[in-house]
């Protein structure tokens, strides 16, 4: 299968072990994986700020990006969810069916990266070792917008070594948000106490979630208290081998 890694702007800025961690474990899994230098920002910024125009541009440049893809695999469920439910719509609004056509297709055979392991793939064990305490953070997008479900979870579970701990109040947001956490920073900032007061209460060594986003956000958060506590995306507890 020839896949193409969407990399995202957060992880190709600022955490670009992700993506070299999910190449790993999609190549050990047999995909033909490539990483088109041509994709960029998603729009999902712009859009979610309430500047659709801007984006319609970069929805333009992904469908070219990912043209001829057997699958495209993202991970985050943010800019999956962008990818799925958003650009299509965005691209109708500005009066440009074709794009639309377009990006409705690239929706159809985009995934999230639990998704891909568990759907396409149809696997749950990956072959991983990871020797540590963890707990769970579902991302609002992965959670309410694709509706992963347990797909994460139940891909941890099968990691040799790791004990799985459950996080109280799972659901609830950690505060990013994107841009809400510029603009309304009082509240972000609440709303990331309750989320880290959970990650402490379980005793976990690591928090993870398929969001580097949510990531950056608790993991800057738990860095700031000196608890201890690792912040690692998935990917790379998948990826991790012996």
């Amino acid at each position: 299968m020839r896949v193409a890694l969407y990399v995202t702007c957060l992880v190709d800025g600022l955490f670009p072990d992700v993506g070299k961690a999910t190449v790993r474990l999609l190549r050990r899994l047999g995909c033909q994986v490539e990483v088109p230098l041509r994709q960029s920002c998603c729009g999902q910024l712009h859009v979610n700020s309430g500047y659709p125009a801007p984006a319609v541009p970069l929805i333009r440049n992904q469908v070219r990006a990912f043209a001829g893809y057997d699958a495209v695999v993202v991970p985050s469920g943010s800019c999956a969810g962008a990818v799925r439910h958003q650009q299509a719509e965005v691209a109708e609004a500005a009066g440009d069916a074709q794009l639309a056509v377009a990006a409705r297709e690239l929706a159809g055979r985009s995934y999230e990266l639990s998704e891909f392991l568990v759907d396409v793939l149809g696997v749950t064990g990956v072959g991983a070792y990871y020797p540590h305490r963890v707990t769970y953070h579902p991302s609002c997008h992965s959670l309410r917008l694709l509706g992963v479900g347990d797909r994460p979870l139940r891909l941890l579970r099968e990691v040799a070594a790791l004990q799985l701990v459950e996080l109280p109040g799972a659901e609830t947001c950690c505060g990013f948000g994107g841009t809400f956490a510029v603009k309304n920073p009082g509240v972000s900032t609440a709303m990331l106490t309750d989320k880290m007061r959970a990650v402490l209460d379980t005793g976990a060594e690591v928090c993870t979630a398929g969001d580097a986003s949510c990531l950056m956000h608790l993991g800057g958060g738990l860095r700031r208290l000196r608890s201890g506590v690792r912040t690692v995306h998935l990917a790379e507890i998948l990826a991790s081998t012996p």
